[in-house]
């Protein structure tokens, strides 16, 4: 016989307690600061406007202080109203700049619309090379055009000796010299700009324009310049700030009446405070004029309302347009390989055995072999690793969560916080180490009390400075094309906002963080316009062992190590294409299994 077993009274029914542990086996969130909070957007961002008030404004407002000094206005009385010098280094310098974006822009469009627009002969091959000049460091660059186009470089004695004059033929020399090299190494902003607009220009635009009776350059003028309007506008502003900014290419060819140049010889002078003067003029110069262009390109809207498609290439079809074409892409290719080869060339030349012959008479490895045994001339190399490697691991830890406030958080000044690493980009080198020299002569917060100036410290913190921006652009860029949702879901999921990001966003952001990363380790190798002011003989980098071995007439030993800078940046620029192909296709992935 079954017995029903007995119900147990209520005294001995265990009393029900809250599992403290959720089913999913999370533990709830302790009380405190989380992502939710709406403080916790200025707990992420007060640290990093710190680091860009300590680092970037603070060395600003340093330089105007030496600037005025205890002088007060003197010593901008003297640059407004003095002898002349800093007038005309500034005309000479805005002069420089604007016929840099005008003959960088009728090349790079040129070609950008050759290129994109047409089919001929040798088509492939100038778009293969097309963009070596913007793997040359600035001072390679410049070195190789002296070189090549001075009155002692390869070409003026090659025509001296075919035409038997006195004197070189057509060598290239101050303004115009300069103008050469800012076009060659420069044009590239506008034909990746450029390039960009016309692959996503709808051609049924222009062709109704044509079908209502418009000539080509009415079309030109209504139709094409407005839609390029933000790639020009673009491409001009970086092609103005690099001009402004140039030192080598002055420094080379002769022109001391430039603003950089101005700030350097006041400063090898001993003329601090008039040195700050200059470096604040080209101050506010570069950044009007970067607002100024961002509010030109804001005053309309330049979106096509079409639905058609990309357009095709043209066919050259008369033969000797063809002929024509072929020849020019020959002499293009010449052109755009003729610096790298003049620089591998005198790489293996003997120093000293290049005097007045057309090319080295004699060729030697020891160049390569002496940059690598002996211990003086090894340490640039490594000075210039270990200092691009710290600047570039600043540049990655603060850019991220710069680009990650600005792009996902909702805080007040978010705005003024973009501005302060624009800031960072608008100055130039040589402003830059002015500022440092005269924050970080003596010590402060910033530097924990230390002073910087004369020890290895303050040049990583330059390259910081310099190439901050570019970790931070191509981590906003990247950033701006994750879809929100996938961190919130995680959020959602139980995660904290330091898992999420570091999980999730930071994951999928990893191929632009570390293409932007290596544009910033691979800049600060070549650095020279900022180093050149604040080296000493035990920090000496790289781009500064090459500007002394010139000097010394050691040209052999100046351009192996500038191979090397050469071949570490071609390296980089592969890596960092299929890293960015790469981060496309997980993009993709993660848009399809979203």
């Amino acid at each position: 016989m079954s017995t029903i077993p007995a119900t147990p009274s209520a005294a001995t029914v265990p009393p029900i307690t809250e599992d403290p542990t959720p089913p999913s086996g999370r533990r709830s969130r302790r009380p405190g600061l989380n992502a939710n909070s709406r403080w916790f957007p200025y707990v992420l961002v007060f640290p990093l406007a710190l680091v860009l008030f300590g680092y970037v404004v603070q060395p600003m407002l340093a330089t105007f202080g030496e600037s005025v000094g205890v002088d007060g206005a003197a010593n901008w009385a003297r640059f407004l109203t003095g002898d002349g010098v800093a007038r005309s280094a500034l005309v000479t310098s805005l002069l420089i700049s604007a016929a840099s974006v005008l003959l960088c822009g009728v090349v790079g469009v040129a070609m950008a619309f050759l290129l994109k627009r047409f089919s001929f002969p040798g088509r492939r091959i100038i778009e293969a090379i097309i963009l070596v000049p913007a793997a040359l460091p600035p001072l390679i660059g410049a070195i190789s055009f002296q070189l090549l186009y001075s009155e002692t470089g390869i070409l003026p004695r090659a025509l001296q000796q075919l035409f038997g004059t006195e004197n070189p033929v057509l060598p290239f020399s101050g303004i115009a010299g300069v103008l050469v090299v800012h076009t060659f190494t420069m044009y590239p902003f506008f034909y990746l700009a450029t390039s960009a607009a016309l692959v996503g220009m709808d051609p049924s635009v222009e062709e109704a324009a044509y079908n209502l009776g418009a000539g080509r350059v009415r079309v030109w003028r209504t139709v094409l310049l407005p839609m390029l309007t933000p790639a020009l506008v673009s491409a001009s502003l970086l092609v103005f700030m690099t001009s402004l900014a140039s030192y080598t290419a002055p420094l080379l060819f002769g022109v001391d009446r430039t603003m950089t140049m101005q700030i350097y010889i006041n400063r090898t002078n001993g003329d601090l405070p008039m040195a700050s003067t200059y470096a604040s003029v080209l101050a506010v110069v570069s950044v009007l004029f970067l607002l100024g262009m961002r509010w030109y390109e804001g005053r309309r809207s330049y979106r096509s309302q079409s639905k058609g498609v990309a357009g095709h290439r043209r066919e050259l079809t008369n033969p000797f347009a063809r002929w024509l074409a072929l020849l020019a892409s020959l002499l293009a290719v010449v052109v755009l390989l003729a610096p790298v080869a003049t620089i591998a060339l005198v790489a293996f030349s003997r120093d000293g055995s290049w005097t007045t012959e057309v090319i080295p008479s004699g060729y030697t490895t020891q160049n390569f072999v002496t940059i690598f045994s002996d211990p003086d001339a090894y340490r640039p190399i490594l000075n210039s690793l270990q200092m691009s490697l710290l600047a570039t691991v600043g540049c990655v830890v603060v850019g991220v969560l710069i680009a990650y406030a600005v792009r996902r958080l909702d805080f007040r000044g978010r705005g003024l916080l973009d501005v302060a690493v624009m800031l960072a980009w608008a100055l130039p080198g040589t402003v830059v180490a002015i500022n440092l020299i005269s924050a970080f002569s003596t010590g402060n917060a910033f530097s924990f009390g230390q002073v910087l100036i004369g020890t290895f410290w303050i040049m990583p913190l330059a390259y910081f400075v310099r190439f901050l921006p570019l970790v931070f652009r191509s981590s906003s860029a990247t950033l701006a094309q994750l879809d929100p949702s996938l961190e919130e879901a995680a959020r959602n999921l139980g995660a904290s906002w330091w898992r999420a990001f570091g999980t999730v966003t930071l994951r999928l952001m990893l191929p632009g963080v570390l293409a932007g990363a290596l544009l910033a380790f691979v800049n600060g190798v070549g650095e020279f316009v900022a180093s050149v002011l604040i080296y000493t003989s035990e920090t000496a980098p790289i781009s500064v062992e090459i500007n002394n071995r010139m000097y010394s007439f050691e040209v052999g030993t100046a351009a192996a190590y500038g191979m090397l800078q050469v071949v570490l940046i071609f390296v980089v620029m592969v890596i960092s294409g299929r890293m960015q192909n790469g981060g496309r296709a997980a993009r993709e992935a993660t848009k399809w299994t979203a």
